[in-house]
């Protein structure tokens, strides 16, 4: 990956690992590997889409990475900034700077405050600006999302799912911050109200300078928006590459089964479906080698003995990917 560009986010191999006890005194007798050695980087003002299956552990990054969730090992500078060995005082200011975007616009919401007291609960926690100060800020907020500022007292069941994903957006700008964990934010919605939302993310990323980690599992979404990709598979990353070069040449085949199940508009005689066979396996008892081989229609017995570390394509360290068969 590119060094001379200002990283404003790196994860360096990032694990969270669940226990699994059993028995009558809770002995661990187990792990859960949701998210297994990830590293990535994202440049200040730049988008990376970490897109893959359900359960593939792109939420648990997300999650980790907020210190939602205690990570296993691993480390996530931010700004020059080493995020999880932070005080709990200095972890309060780390968040002003970082925040979340949820999946489910309405399950987000605290049902029992209006949309007004949700987008300004966090200048109240952090006390930023006098109440009147915070009220004219809550009212800036809904307009900048494409809501009416005469709707600050109505409650969230009031409002669309669109809308409510509005308010969502509002409450994560609230603070001013440099980085959005954006975890699957169009994916409850409709198509058409997708398009708008991802428009709206991109016209605030150019106005206010964010940086995103957009979580989705909708490749064309991600082509959309995204100006690097990672691909996840069982808790690992199995590509990384620049957005126009991942879906002009993917090289995984996982990637490769992923773009080939993408809509087509004008649907081309040429194009085959890449269809994977068996499930995906647990993460409680990931395979040997690599951890795609049982579904891969490539696979080799060294797939199946070694795992591979993400390799450049062509000597290219903007396209990484952790297969045998990269040349």
């Amino acid at each position: 990956m590119n060094q001379t560009q200002k990283h404003l986010v790196e994860v360096r191999n990032l694990k969270t690992h669940f226990p699994i006890k059993a028995g009558l005194f809770s002995r661990t007798v187990g792990q859960v590997k949701a998210v297994d050695g990830v590293s990535f980087k994202i440049e200040a003002g730049k988008t990376l889409g970490l897109v893959g299956e359900s359960g593939c552990g792109k939420t648990t990054v997300g999650r980790t990475m907020l210190r939602l969730i205690p990570q296993t090992e691993g480390a996530f500078t931010f700004d020059d900034v080493d995020v999880f060995s932070l005080s709990r005082s200095r972890t309060k200011a780390f968040r002003r700077d970082t925040q979340m975007m949820f999946q489910d616009p309405y399950g987000s919401l605290n049902p029992r405050m209006t949309v007004g007291a949700v987008i300004g609960e966090a200048m109240a926690v952090h006390r930023v600006g006098s109440k009147k100060q915070r009220q004219d800020r809550v009212a800036e907020l809904m307009d900048k999302v494409g809501l009416s500022s005469a709707h600050l007292n109505r409650y969230p069941h009031e409002f669309s799912g669109g809308q409510r994903q509005r308010v969502g957006i509002a409450r994560a700008l609230a603070l001013e911050p440099k980085f959005i964990i954006c975890d699957e934010p169009v994916s409850a919605l409709d198509v058409s109200i997708q398009s708008q939302i991802i428009n709206l993310l991109q016209d605030l990323q150019e106005q206010m300078g964010l940086t995103y980690l957009f979580i989705a599992h909708d490749l064309a979404v991600v082509e959309h928006i995204s100006d690097f990709v990672a691909v996840m598979y069982l808790g690992r990353i199995v590509e990384y590459a620049d957005r126009d070069a991942l879906y002009a040449n993917p090289v995984h085949p996982y990637t490769q089964a992923l773009l080939s199940a993408i809509p087509e508009p004008m649907p081309d005689k040429d194009k085959q479906r890449i269809v994977l066979g068996g499930e995906v396996p647990s993460p409680s008892n990931p395979p040997s080698g690599c951890p795609f081989h049982p579904r891969c229609r490539l696979a080799e017995d060294a797939c199946k003995e070694r795992l591979q570390t993400l390799l450049p394509k062509d000597g290219n360290d903007q396209h990484l990917a952790a297969c045998w068969k990269v040349k």
